[in-house]
């Protein structure tokens, strides 16, 4: 309520991509729909642009909150507090869920109004693949965290999901172009499975039954991530703390 320019320049933010693609996908015509498997390329990249920031977001919030604390010399006394390790990166996160869900919002909004048509039946389906998205993210914003850690900055994994994830995982342009080497790595990134669920939910009508293959790739993603980055981070926190590194920034 407090900051209404920061609030139309941000919405503007969100806003503008959609037209910009729009136009591409306008003047590349059949190049483009020929290759997306849905209706259209409008359709196609709005869904991309829509959820991919679920995963920027979330590990980049996490990441930059840990820094934040490294820079400020509060970071030790959050992990002393009753809310520990593990509770400062679940709460660190639920901001950035609220904003990007709004964000969601505008942009399906924007592109229902450039004439994308949403299907009620995939409704289910999306939310079971948004809600299991978010846990796999949360598993790679912990491996983030930790790197920061110990890097203090220069974080690779952020870097990369924040960076690369909307080209490697087909969020603005079908993985279908890239050579086989891009195709494979693309496998390997939770968002890439999930957009495909979305994108055959939201648009062709997908349900559950049909979308059981995405959601249970999605599934193994978060039973992988999840021990694995809660491991990660506690080893680098660990580290940082035996080498007396935890507040040096």
């Amino acid at each position: 309520m407090s900051y209404k320019s920061s609030v139309l320049l941000t919405l503007v933010g969100w806003v503008l991509p959609v037209f910009t693609y729009y136009f591409v996908g306008t003047s590349l015509g059949e190049q483009l729909v020929s290759r997306t498997g849905v209706v259209d390329y409008t359709s196609f990249f709005v869904i991309g642009l829509a959820f991919q920031g679920y995963v920027s977001n979330v590990i980049g919030t996490i990441s930059q909150r840990i820094r934040n604390e490294q820079l400020y010399g509060t970071l030790e006394y959050y992990f002393l507090s009753p809310t520990g390790m593990f509770g400062l990166l679940v709460y660190s996160i639920l901001w950035g869920f609220v904003l990007n869900t709004v964000s969601v919002v505008a942009t399906l909004a924007v592109g229902s109004g450039l004439g994308v048509k949403y299907t009620p039946a995939g409704v289910e389906g999306a939310a079971i693949i948004v809600l299991l998205l978010l846990v796999s993210s949360f598993g790679l914003a912990m491996i983030s965290a930790g790197t920061v850690l110990i890097t203090k900055t220069g974080d690779p994994v952020s870097f990369f999901f924040t960076t690369f994830t909307a080209l490697i995982a087909g969020a603005l342009f079908p993985i279908t172009v890239f050579p086989y080497y891009l195709k494979v790595v693309a496998s390997f990134v939770p968002l890439t499975w999930a957009l495909e669920g979305l994108r055959n939910a939201l648009l062709l009508g997908y349900g559950v039954p049909q979308l059981s293959g995405i959601i249970g790739i999605l599934i193994l993603f978060d039973l992988v991530t999840v021990p694995l980055g809660y491991a990660i981070f506690v080893a680098c926190f660990n580290y940082s703390k035996k080498k007396g590194t935890l507040l040096e920034y």
